[in-house]
Order: C-alpha cells, then sequence, then structure tokens
C-alpha cells in the first residue's frame, strides 16, 4: 500500500474511531438523563432540614433516587405524621418530591405543595415551598450500654411558677399557670419549652388528661413520646406513650381520664425506653428521625423538652430530669 493509502487509511480509522466514542458518550448521557447519573444519587440518604421563618424542623428519606424506582419518607407534609412520598423526580439537577394525600376530615382533597431542592457543597438547597436547607443526618456514637451514670437530678418544675419555661410560639396567647402545684394550661394556646437543654437523661413525669385530650412530649425538642386520652385501645404508632408515627408501644398502659399518670423515659443517643405507669412499652426503641413535634434539627446537640399545648388539656405535678453522664 502507498504512503497515500496508508495515509487514507489511518484517517478513516480515526474518524471511526472519534465517531465510536462519540455514539458512546450520547448513550451514557442518555442513560443518565433516563436512569440518573452520579449528582441524581447525591440526594439518597437521611437529612435533617431546618426552614426559614418556622417553629418547625422538618426531615427527609430518600432511596434509589438516581434509579426508576425511587421511594422516600418526609416529616411531615400533613396530618403531622410520617408522610410516604408519591412522586420523586430529578430534572437538570432539581430534585422534586410531591404527597398525593388522602382527603381531610371535612371530606375536601388536600393541596399539598411540592418540595424542591438542589444538591449543593454535601446539603441540599430548597427553594419551594419556602427556602429551606437540609444537612445529612449525623451519626450519633453513644450507645445505651453499662457506661453511662447518673449525675444529679433537676426539677424543671418548682410547684409554684414556670419559671425555667418559656412560650414556643411568642404570637400566641400564653396559657399556661400554676395552681396548687399544678402546671396546666387552658387550650388554645402554645405549646411550652425548657429554657435548659439536655442530651443523654432519665426523665420521671407525673401527669394527667381528661377524655379526649391530646397532647404530646418532644425529647430534645425533635422526638415526641405522645401523651393521648386512650384508655382501653388497641396501641398503634400514634397512642399513648408511643414513639409518635414511628414505633407504637407494645401494651397499652394508659389509665382512665382524670387520674394520675407517670412516664419514666430513658434516653441515650438514638435509643428511647419508656416506662408507662410501671409498665415499660417501649425497650430500647432505635429513633428513626424526627417527628412532626420538632422545633429544631440539630440532631447532634442537646435540645429541649416540649409540652404540646395547643392542642386540649393537660396537667403536670412533677418534672424531673437526671443527666446520664459517662462512668
Amino acid at each position: 500500500m502507498g504512503g497515500a493509502a496508508v495515509a487514507g487509511a489511518r484517517a478513516r480509522a480515526a474518524a471511526a474511531t472519534a465517531a465510536t466514542k462519540g455514539d458512546i458518550g450520547t448513550n451514557i448521557a442518555f442513560l443518565r438523563g433516563r436512569h440518573g447519573g452520579a449528582a441524581d444519587r447525591d440526594f439518597n440518604g437521611h437529612w435533617d432540614i431546618t426552614a426559614k421563618n418556622t417553629l418547625r424542623a422538618y426531615w427527609l428519606e430518600l432511596k434509589d433516587v438516581g434509579t426508576p424506582s425511587p421511594s422516600g419518607f418526609f416529616v411531615s407534609a400533613y396530618g403531622g405524621d410520617r408522610n410516604k412520598i408519591d412522586e420523586i423526580t430529578v430534572k437538570d439537577g432539581e430534585l422534586t418530591f410531591k404527597f398525593n394525600p388522602p382527603p381531610a376530615r371535612n371530606g375536601k382533597q388536600q393541596n399539598i405543595p411540592a418540595w424542591t431542592a438542589r444538591y449543593k457543597d454535601g446539603k441540599l438547597e430548597g427553594t419551594a415551598p419556602m427556602q429551606w436547607t437540609g444537612v445529612r443526618e449525623p451519626v450519633i456514637a453513644d450507645k445505651d450500654d453499662d457506661t453511662w451514670k447518673e449525675a444529679a437530678p433537676i426539677n424543671l418544675f418548682n410547684g409554684k411558677d414556670l419559671t425555667g419555661w418559656k412560650a414556643l410560639n411568642s404570637n400566641v396567647e400564653m396559657k399556661w399557670s400554676v395552681k396548687d402545684g399544678v402546671l396546666r394550661n387552658a387550650p388554645p394556646t402554645t405549646d411550652i419549652i425548657s429554657e435548659r437543654k439536655f442530651w443523654n437523661f432519665n426523665l420521671h413525669m407525673d401527669f394527667r388528661i381528661v377524655e379526649n385530650s391530646n397532647s404530646g412530649l418532644g425529647l430534645r425538642g425533635r422526638y415526641e413520646i405522645q401523651i393521648l386520652e386512650d384508655y382501653g385501645k388497641p396501641p398503634n404508632s400514634h397512642s399513648s406513650g408511643a414513639l409518635y408515627s414511628q414505633v407504637a408501644p407494645s401494651i397499652n398502659a394508659s389509665r382512665k381520664p382524670g387520674e394520675w399518670q407517670s412516664y419514666d423515659i430513658h434516653l441515650v443517643g438514638r435509643t428511647v425506653t419508656v416506662v408507662f405507669n410501671g409498665v415499660k412499652i417501649l425497650d430500647k426503641v432505635q429513633i428513626n428521625g424526627l417527628t412532626a413535634m420538632a422545633n429544631n434539627s440539630n440532631e447532634a446537640e442537646p435540645g429541649p423538652f416540649i409540652v404540646q399545648g395547643d392542642h386540649s388539656y393537660v396537667e403536670i405535678k412533677s418534672f424531673v430530669v437526671t443527666p446520664l453522664v459517662k462512668k
């Protein structure tokens, strides 16, 4: 083969190689467009969410984003619950997730706005339905084992006044008071939040509710233990003593409305045990993200107690916190 022929053959081979590479590149881009690339998969995980101009915190779980079958849960878009996400898409780097909620109690269809965000510098930067930021849920190393001891107990309710507590929502009328050594609310009113913050602890709380009462106790301001008048009813994840919308109590230990009741709660890291009226109903249960009562998403930091007061009546006569420290 002459020199010109060789040069021509080499040119044709180079052109064919370039075309093949172009086809491969096009196919890769096509597949990423259909099934998601590495950027789409970055959305996966557990996210603690802080939003602007709200007293609430949120939590997001995403799985299999970047595949044809993404799924997830969100706390909370509606019903104060752990909501299943019904639609998840990523287009041009923007995540959108949507909900198809059941009708409200009045029978009307609920219109829940979509949430959107972009992944940037390891965070989710949200733009709808408000400005919000998601950070990856932290790893908490503390384990509920025999390496903890009790420090001095702290009485967060002095039996006289609201010292140590304040309104969670300053824009709502504060209708909590103390009479005859009992702290009580007059709903509708604000939740109350402790001024002190705690990490690992034992808590003893004596409380009383009336018929149809619905309240809750926020641990670290993030994880709700339900308070509900449900005497004699089968337990579920919304029952009294439940880790709200996550774990049902093993048994319904509620007393009749109007009787004094007690919680003894042991929290270490993400592990919680609840003894309700002397009966262990949650035994070293693992907490999986925030509940809808959360007012902060700083899961690696100490947090306050919150007592829900906006729903219905609740009374408290004892609230003793014993911090747990390493031996």
